[in-house]
């Protein structure tokens, strides 16, 4: 059983301007926060093994991922006390802030978007927002499809990647709704600007319209109790102790100078995203190294070869050649990293397949060539007692999808 924590510290800080704007992979923690970042996911992981062990002592909470687009922000701009709504360019320096059609005409010439925001401009003001909440818009009328799956009449959207599909039975709320949407954060602050996310978000407080169509985000298992049962919890428990092993051969320096090197930290995720879209698993850490540093020097070659001055030529050279200079001296580091990664990957994809049993109140589908597949939610957040949030995602199962889905509306 998902037990509530109701301690959490309110605002969440896992972006530096604390906005709920970029959720981070858990394992790509080892990357961007080294020894620190590898220690918390290995925390986050033990503590979700012991929340679906049924220990309710456990300090995380689980929200579900919904896989919505675009991203919608609404709510009651504390600067002027205005409604508005907006993407995620609402925190901009020169925020596109919109109170009027005319405002999104100006901001968001996309058609999709622009259509889909008007719509959100139109209805959201009747749930009575009081503060800024965030969310994932999940459909508006024209999306709306009657199909048959497997010999089952549903009704069905399809906001980016999965398709949602309601029971024709059940779905009269959906159907008379113009738009539907899932909140997962709360934002309070004096000004957009200096705004701190939360994603302990509460939708109790706003009234209920046939118009819009919204949930929270929060994981709910309406089919009872899903545990581990002793067997699943020696061998995750066994997954993680090889994670803590893997973790004393860290070279803390090392990791410290690649969390310096951001630029590198970027260069092995692409080509970490790569194998993913491949829907390749990195079964060899050390040829993974090797091809990874080959990689960087194709990359940081076309970039030389890209400018014309000999004096930028020189000077990306020499940035490349230290580079790879780096990464070649610390080839056991990396495989010790890539190790850590694939641990943190196997228990995270124990924890998901657990977590996906919870029936939801709705299926979830991919479209292929040859017809519908059934697949899982996208993933699922963890947020500890601190307010920190990591995005719990199988990569080869759903990012690989996400690649290469033609979406149906535009930025």
């Amino acid at each position: 059983m998902v037990h509530e924590m109701k301690t959490f510290k309110q605002y969440l800080t896992e972006a530096k301007e604390g906005k709920n704007l970029h959720l981070e992979h858990l394992e790509d923690e080892v990357l961007n926060n080294g020894i620190n970042g590898t220690r918390a996911a290995i925390n986050f992981l033990q503590s979700l093994r012991d929340m679906l062990a049924g220990n309710a002592k456990s300090s995380v909470n689980v929200t579900v991922k919904w896989d919505g687009a675009p991203a919608i922000f609404a709510g009651i701009n504390p600067e002027n006390k205005k409604f508005f709504v907006g993407t995620k360019g609402v925190f901009n320096a020169t925020p596109k802030v919109n109170y009027t059609d005319a405002d999104i005409d100006a901001n968001h010439s996309a058609p999709g978007l622009n259509s889909k925001l008007k719509v959100a401009l139109k209805y959201l003001p009747k749930l009575g927002i009081k503060d800024v909440l965030q969310g994932d818009m999940m459909f508006t009328q024209d999306d709306l499809s009657t199909e048959t799956i497997d010999g089952k009449s549903y009704l069905t959207f399809q906001p980016n990647t999965i398709v949602y599909a309601v029971p024709t039975e059940s779905s009269d709320k959906i159907k008379k709704a113009k738009m539907g949407i899932v909140w997962h954060t709360t934002y309070s602050g004096d000004t957009l600007q200096s705004m701190r996310a939360s994603f302990n978000t509460n939708i109790k407080g706003l009234t209920k319209t046939n118009d819009v169509w919204f949930t929270d985000a929060d994981y709910k298992d309406t089919s009872g109790t899903i545990n581990f049962n002793k067997a699943e919890t020696s061998t995750i428990t066994s997954v993680l102790s090889q994670a803590g092993k893997t973790f004393s051969k860290f070279n803390s320096q090392f990791t410290k100078q690649l969390m310096s090197r951001q630029d590198v930290v970027l260069l092995i995720k692409t080509f970490n995203n790569v194998k993913v879209r491949e829907g390749q698993k990195i079964s060899n850490t050390s040829k993974h190294s090797q091809e990874l540093i080959k990689y960087v020097d194709v990359k940081m070659q076309k970039n030389i070869d890209s400018v014309k001055t000999l004096k930028t030529k020189e000077a990306k050279q020499k940035i490349k050649d230290e580079v790879i200079r780096f990464l070649s001296s610390h080839k056991k580091d990396l495989q010790t990293i890539f190790d850590m990664q694939n641990l943190l990957t196997d228990a995270k994809n124990m924890i998901i397949r657990k977590l996906e049993k919870a029936r939801g109140v709705m299926d979830t589908f991919i479209r292929t060539d040859n017809g519908y597949r059934v697949t899982a939610p996208e993933g699922f957040v963890a947020i500890d007692q601190m307010g920190d949030a990591v995005k719990l995602v199988d990569r080869l199962e759903f990012s690989q999808a996400n690649f290469t889905a033609a979406k149906n509306w535009a930025k």
